[in-house]
């Protein structure tokens, strides 16, 4: 397994255009969405500002392009050129492979996520303090975006290599905006704020948020997202040894 974990991470990591546009995007669309704002702009119903409340918002919206994008597509593509057939024939349990897949889309979005920090403190001069809030948040959000590679190993066994990016896409942006990616939920309709509070998305986004309001996460948010892995987790195992019984 460590094998298969040293062999996904430099695939990822190879892949120029991937990096690129993973790490670059994010931070593109904080300085467009936040660049107006500025400390004195607070988010309704919160004690934070708009550039803090988005700095974590796109970081994490970085980290979840990085993992749900890359890790569906591209199993996806594995299985229809025949690379999963050939992990078959090893030993190689199905917990094996997500670990791998989760692993591999963990070592990318750290470059996402300290761009992102960069650009917030230098454009828009946000201060966090260096000791514990500045490594907590990094941790946080880096933490938190493994229960999205989980997802995206699920997503890549249960569609086909045709359906995978328009099933990929609806889940992506869907998770963004009703989770408080793209922006505050507070003006949505109680109905559909609701739904949003207990997506994972809401739930990682709020880790990074109680840091920078300078506390600890909340259980509640941390419970959300280790239910939310063990599900992905589960769900991506059982569909990797339903796929090998079906070859």
């Amino acid at each position: 397994m460590k094998t298969l974990v040293k062999l996904e991470i430099a695939r990822t990591l190879r892949n120029r255009k991937f990096m690129f546009f993973t790490v670059i995007y994010p931070s593109v669309l904080f300085l467009m969405i936040a660049g107006s704002s500025d400390a004195h702009d607070r988010v309704p119903g919160s004690r934070l500002s708009m550039p803090l409340y988005y700095m974590v918002a796109m970081a994490s919206f970085g980290a979840l392009t990085v993992v749900l994008m890359g890790n569906s597509e591209r199993i996806a593509k594995e299985r229809e050129g025949g690379w999963t057939r050939q992990l078959r024939l090893t030993r190689l349990p199905g917990r094996g492979y997500v670990a791998a897949k989760i692993a591999a889309g963990a070592v990318a979005t750290l470059p996402s996520i300290v761009i992102v920090f960069i650009v917030a403190a230098v454009a828009k001069g946000i201060r966090l303090d260096a000791v514990w809030e500045w490594p907590a948040l990094t941790v946080a959000i880096w933490a938190g975006s493994l229960v999205f590679a989980a997802l995206g190993v699920a997503i890549g066994y249960l569609a086909s290599g045709d359906a995978v990016r328009p099933l990929t896409m609806i889940i992506y942006f869907g998770l963004s905006i009703l989770g408080g990616l793209w922006g505050p939920t507070t003006s949505y309709p109680d109905w559909l704020k609701n739904i949003g509070d207990n997506l994972p998305t809401h739930a990682y986004t709020a880790l990074g948020q109680a840091i920078e309001l300078g506390s600890a996460p909340h259980a509640k948010d941390v419970a959300l997202l280790i239910g939310y892995l063990v599900l992905f987790a589960g769900g991506a195992a059982w569909l990797y040894r339903k796929d090998t019984r079906k070859a």
